[in-house]
């Protein structure tokens, strides 16, 4: 029972109390107006925020005898976007509603509408959530018998004063990310303002419009495009009580479920602290539990957020201390090569562009090469020999996304030291994407960042099989300076070698094979690879 006075009352934050339950809290808010006035929309607000079985109030007159009763309840997804049904102010005593029948009746039409209620399918994941450690892929096997627990389904939102279409461009983008983590999309939110709301990024009518969302699509994470303050996230954790994620984290999550090699685990895991340090406030508990584990969570997160800072400090220089022994045994590498004088080209783009396709294609290799974003984060290196004893390393590289995490740039950067001792960059992009010319702005903007912007560039345009004939001349006739290919069907692979071969001084190249003893080819013999 809580008590209030003439201006209303303060609730709690409130436990939920329907264990497991996939969307509504098991609880209905019964108060008194001290006059004769119906449900207002500050109730409504409670109903939707705190997502309340029903809200119902009890009018009195001048001496505290009751009056009449009125109740609201939310609803599903409907043609009007009607958020909740009120009933109309009955007198109080001629009430019959059977309110735990009209909630059962409401579960089973939202699960009808939005997706099963996933009460069975979340209690075989309790023990893993016990044991502190939460996997997106583990959260969608858990929830295989009756859909995706909500943990794993998202709702997306996009607040930005850029204009309406780049949103969009930004909302599918981000979508292609959640798939890649191993989440649904249940639905998305775009917002254009002029100014972003510094505490919780929406305002109040946009936020209960999020709500309703995340209710009727039992969606148990918000993702943001862009990366919020810590304080943005703190208020939005407490505003919604979901998980809620920004781009930044995303991404994180993606790349600790990709990394694989012991360097790149340690870039990861470094990556991850430094986002996560300045978002530690020195308490425990709250909202920022509801940050920990799972997506965005992964790897160091995922039982350490009540780690103090001197310790992940602590952690975070091990980390760098690691990185750097890697950076001297790939910079020992580097000098071994470039005492052979062989020259080395280094395969750079976008994510999901068709690198290792195209690395697979060069050098007949079995890298892993998925329709997916950031199939590839360890770098892979090849030796490859063209006719008239000319050889060249090739090198696959992480790829690059617009706004790329800082954290990431700078964990990475072990890494993306390939970058600096090449003497071609093959620009790989896909030139069926709908989004190319932001795609190759957004890569040459990181190269900039890395400050490889004077180093050579060869465009190389894939998938043009993908393309009609018309859009292709089109592109050709628009970027003549790029070599137009198909790493999948082979097309315009002898141009792109020739392209290769005449961007390269193979002077020098020449006395290194020969000094390894390298027996020569017949003119028109095909490239052969050599794994280094």
């Amino acid at each position: 029972m809580l008590v209030g006075d003439q201006t209303g009352i303060f609730i709690p934050e409130l436990p939920r109390s329907r264990e497991f339950a996939g969307r509504l809290r098991g609880l209905r808010l019964l108060h008194t107006h001290l006059t004769d006035s119906p449900l207002s929309q500050e109730d409504f607000m409670d109903l939707l925020f705190l997502r309340l079985d029903s809200v119902s109030v009890l009018t009195v007159d001048q001496w505290g005898e009751p009056l009449r009763f009125q109740s609201a309840h939310l609803l599903p997804a409907n043609p009007q976007n009607e958020t909740h049904r009120a009933g109309p102010l009955l007198r109080w005593d001629g009430v019959e509603t059977d309110f735990t029948a009209e909630v059962v009746a409401l579960e089973e039409e939202l699960a009808r509408l939005h997706g099963p209620d996933l009460a069975t399918a979340q209690a075989p994941a309790a023990e893993k959530r016990g044991r502190g450690k939460s996997s997106i892929r583990e959260s969608a096997v858990a929830g295989s018998g009756g859909g995706l627990r909500p943990e794993t389904r998202a709702i997306l939102v996009s607040v930005s004063t850029a204009p309406r279409h780049m949103q969009e461009s930004a909302i599918n983008e981000l979508a292609e990310l959640a798939e890649t983590a191993g989440v649904h999309v249940a639905g998305s939110l775009i917002q254009r303002v002029q100014s972003i709301n510094p505490r919780s990024i929406l305002g109040k009518g946009k936020l209960a419009e999020l709500e309703v969302q995340a209710l009727q699509g039992n969606a148990g994470l918000v993702i943001f495009d862009g990366e919020l303050s810590p304080a943005q996230l703190r208020n939005l954790t407490e505003i919604t009580e979901r998980r809620v994620l920004d781009r930044t984290q995303l991404i994180l999550d993606i790349f600790a479920q990709r990394a694989s090699s012991r360097a790149g685990k340690c870039q990861v895991e470094l990556a991850q602290l430094q986002y996560m340090l300045p978002r530690l406030v020195g308490k425990s508990g709250g909202a920022l539990d509801r940050l920990a584990g799972g997506i965005g969570g992964r790897g160091p997160g995922e039982t350490k957020l009540e780690t103090d800072r001197r310790r992940l400090r602590d952690r975070v220089a091990r980390i760098r201390d690691e990185l750097k022994e890697l950076r001297r045994q790939r910079a020992f590498a580097r000098s071994r090569r470039a005492k052979g004088n062989v020259p080395v080209a280094s395969l750079v783009g976008y994510t999901n562009a068709g690198k290792s396709t195209l690395l697979n294609a060069l050098t007949g290799s079995g890298v892993l090469a998925e329709n997916r974003l950031f199939a590839t984060l360890d770098p892979t290196t090849r030796r490859l020999r063209f006719p008239q004893e000319r050889e060249l390393i090739i090198t696959d590289t992480v790829g690059f996304i617009r706004s790329l995490p800082k954290e990431l740039v700078e964990a990475f950067r072990a890494t993306l030291e390939e970058l600096e001792e090449a003497d071609l960059l093959l620009h790989v992009a896909d030139a069926s994407h709908p989004e190319l010319d932001l795609q190759l702005g957004a890569v040459e903007g990181i190269l900039a960042q890395l400050e490889l912007q004077e180093r050579p560039v060869l465009l190389v345009l894939n998938k043009m099989d993908s393309l009609s004939e018309e859009a292709a001349q089109s592109l050709r006739a628009a970027r003549p300076e790029a070599v137009c290919i198909s790493a999948r069907t082979g097309e315009g692979l002898k141009e792109l070698s020739a392209a290769i071969v005449s961007r390269i001084d193979w002077q020098s190249a020449a006395e290194g094979a020969a000094v390894a003893g390298y027996a020569p080819e017949a003119e028109n013999a095909p490239a052969t690879v050599a794994r280094i």
